[in-house]
């Protein structure tokens, strides 16, 4: 979600406000097309979160999910960066856009390859009624391919540093005492007491717990290093540009 607007983010890696002193900065021009793109997935992801919202009798336990949170994280991302594509202002540091594109990316990733695969021994299949069905799908799929889709093909590469990986995990690691501590505060037997059976004190103890919490981090971690290794050899969008312009002298919107 850093748009490719800056020779000197084409050219360093860094953002504009990173690059050059604010003061020094060159206005970036309007991207409607960005701006457009990144409004409909924070409109998906607080549509989700809404419908979720409706249809939840205990609001406290829905906004304890990583999913809630972490659609919450991208929607105020996709948003600001929306705001900032449309009146032309230099992009979100991408501290802020990769880290809302890694914890959306766990988000998918976990739903679809642990919590809705029986043979991970951590499925979370439940009956759903239909507007639980349309939330999950918004934010479990759409909102991540979304915004895979947006860092692709509407940014400039090469904005990922290394250090970014490490910085984003603080998030996911300071979740971990959050959702131990709230289910240590709830009574036993209380339903949603801990978010995922992956960190199910009841089920797994804190040995296993702590165990299942170096696994997924260092998961994490390896998909916060691949974001970073793709974002550095994915084609610059300049030949986009050049094949929609035979001069390549326009900028792509």
């Amino acid at each position: 979600m850093t748009d490719p607007t800056s020779p000197t983010t084409a050219r360093t890696g860094l953002t504009d406000t990173e690059a050059v002193p604010a003061s020094a900065a060159a206005p970036a021009g309007r991207r409607p097309v960005a701006a457009a793109f990144r409004a409909l997935i924070a409109l998906a992801a607080l549509t989700g979160i809404a419908l979720d919202t409706i249809d939840s009798g205990d609001l406290g336990r829905l906004f304890s999910y990583f999913t809630i949170q972490s659609n919450i994280l991208l929607a105020i991302a996709c948003a600001w960066s929306a705001h900032r594509a449309w009146t032309g202002r230099p992009a979100l540091s991408p501290r802020i856009t990769g880290g809302a594109l890694l914890y959306i990316s766990i988000t998918g990733l976990v739903f679809h390859f642990v919590l809705s695969n029986d043979s991970s021994g951590f499925a979370m299949t439940s009956q759903r009624t239909p507007l639980e069905s349309i939330a999950n799908h918004l934010l479990h799929t759409v909102t991540p391919l979304a915004a895979a889709l947006d860092w692709l093909v509407l940014t400039a590469p090469g904005a990922f540093l290394l250090r970014h990986a490490g910085q984003w995990l603080l998030y996911p690691l300071l979740y971990l005492p959050f959702a131990l501590i709230r289910g240590a505060l709830l009574d036993p037997g209380t339903e949603g007491r801990y978010p995922y059976p992956f960190l199910d004190v009841d089920l797994h103890g804190y040995a296993g717990i702590a165990q299942n919490a170096v696994v997924f981090g260092l998961a994490f971690y390896a998909l916060a290093l691949t974001l970073v290794l793709l974002d550095r050899v994915r084609p610059h969008q300049r030949a986009l540009r050049n094949r929609i312009s035979p001069t390549g002298s326009s900028r792509l919107k």
